[in-house]
């Protein structure tokens, strides 16, 4: 099982309107500028979200999408079985399919047990808690392109004295 960009996108969506009192509405342009998430992807997203009534929306010009319930309240498991559709590590632990292994294989009750435990992990997390821990992507992209510029000199522009032992002193600009 792996998440995908819509599961990954949906959580830092909630996680960037999580910063927000409760029932406050934000513009999915804003959400996406602060994660750096793909508008388009993740309004489809957000629409699955709002099925699932973890979101609710409002339309027109002031309208975008709102929490319906504190974050504190909403589970990383919640968040992404609603993207994803129930978690499987295997194909054979997805409730319809069955496996024609499953009763006595090994590697069926395996699976087994690291799904449950994987999903007590994301069960056990709430959105509040990750966004405690997240630093918004918008911020560290800017932050990335604010660096310091570097200073290029050529030979010419630098003297270097030598010490009678022939040491150097500190360089000094020309």
């Amino acid at each position: 099982m792996q998440i995908t960009k819509a599961g990954e996108y949906g959580v830092l969506g909630l996680i960037a309107l999580s910063r927000r009192p409760l029932g406050e509405v934000v513009m999915i342009d804003i959400l996406c500028e602060e994660e750096c998430v793909p508008k388009s992807f993740l309004g489809k997203i957000f629409q699955n979200l709002s099925k699932s009534g973890l979101v609710g929306s409002t339309r027109g010009s002031g309208g975008g999408f709102y929490l319906t319930r504190p974050a504190s309240d909403i589970t990383v498991l919640e968040i992404l079985e609603s993207i994803e559709g129930p978690i499987a590590l295997q194909r054979c632990l997805e409730i319809d399919v069955g496996c024609e292994h499953s009763s006595g294989c090994a590697l069926c009750g395996l699976l087994a047990e690291a799904q449950e435990r994987m999903k007590e992990v994301f069960a056990g997390t709430s959105l509040a808690t990750l966004a405690g821990r997240h630093l918004p992507n918008g911020l560290v992209q800017q932050a990335r392109s604010v660096r310091t510029p570097k200073i290029s000199l050529t030979a010419s522009e630098v003297t270097v004295d030598l010490q009678s032992d022939g040491t150097a002193v500190a360089p000094s600009l020309n």
